[in-house]
């Protein structure tokens, strides 16, 4: 047996500060999806281009969404130092 093994709780795949950085990643992509909401409108004759397409819609949350895969794939692949 090697004496590298990690000797964690057997009820988790993951430590829990791992556990931490997906809950992190998880709240990231749930705000940037936040973010994307709303612009609309009931009037099928309105156009609403300026808020359609604004910067918080088309730039700052799929970023958002992309940094929570980031940090979820980082939460996975992470290995703790003991």
């Amino acid at each position: 047996m090697s004496k590298n093994t990690i000797q964690e709780d057997p009820k988790f795949a993951m430590p829990s500060g791992n556990i931490k950085w997906v809950i992190a990643g998880l709240l990231l992509m749930v705000l940037g999806y936040i973010l994307m909401t709303g612009g609309g409108t009931t009037d099928p004759n309105i156009f609403t281009g300026e808020e359609m397409f604004s910067f918080r819609r088309t730039v700052l949350a799929p970023v958002l969404i992309l940094a929570g895969f980031v940090v979820e794939i980082f939460a996975i692949m992470h290995k703790p130092r003991r």
